[in-house]
């Protein structure tokens, strides 16, 4: 599922980034990586507040869509 699909609180695992090679590129650059865990902070809007390697890091909608959890 993607991570939008998650709410406040939640804690999940990285199974696979879409997109194309420069969107796949940065996100792993941002430390968003396949068997990391994500801790969803806050929602608001369409965007979210997460915690990855110890980092907050705030995606919009678009491209909290091409990290794909479990």
């Amino acid at each position: 599922m993607p991570l939008t699909m998650c709410r406040a609180g939640d804690e999940v695992t990285i199974v696979r980034i879409k997109g194309n090679e420069d969107v796949r590129h940065h996100l792993i650059d941002l430390g968003f990586v396949e068997n990391e865990k994500v801790r969803v902070i806050s929602r608001l809007a369409n965007n979210m507040i997460v915690v990855v390697k110890e980092t907050r890091v705030a995606l919009d909608e678009k491209m909290a869509n091409r990290i794909m959890v479990h």
